[in-house]
C-alpha cells in the first residue's frame, strides 16, 4: 500500500469523536452547506464539475470572517 512505503501509520478517530478530526468534520459540513444543498445534481459529470469549481471558489473568491473577511488565497499571500 502506498501509505506503508511512505512510512504514515494510519491512525482512525474513535467511533462517536468527531472532534477528534475537527477540521475534516468543518470541512463536510461547508461542502454540505454551501455547495451539496444549493444545486439539484443530475449526473456524476455534473457533480464532478461543481466539485472542481466549488474548492476554487471557496478559496480565491469567497471572503471567510473567521480569518479576517479576506479570502484563504489571499491569507497565504499576507502570509508569504
Amino acid at each position: 500500500m502506498w501509505v506503508e512505503k511512505q512510512g504514515i501509520t494510519i491512525q482512525h478517530i474513535q467511533p462517536g469523536q468527531p472532534q477528534q478530526n475537527a477540521y475534516v468534520e468543518r470541512y463536510n459540513r461547508t461542502v454540505r452547506h454551501e455547495w451539496l444543498d444549493q444545486y439539484i445534481i443530475k449526473s456524476i459529470e455534473e457533480a464532478q464539475d461543481q466539485a472542481t469549481q466549488w474548492p476554487w471558489t471557496y478559496n480565491n473568491d469567497r471572503p471567510n470572517m473567521g480569518i479576517g473577511g479576506t479570502t484563504p488565497v489571499m491569507k497565504l499571500k499576507m502570509a508569504a
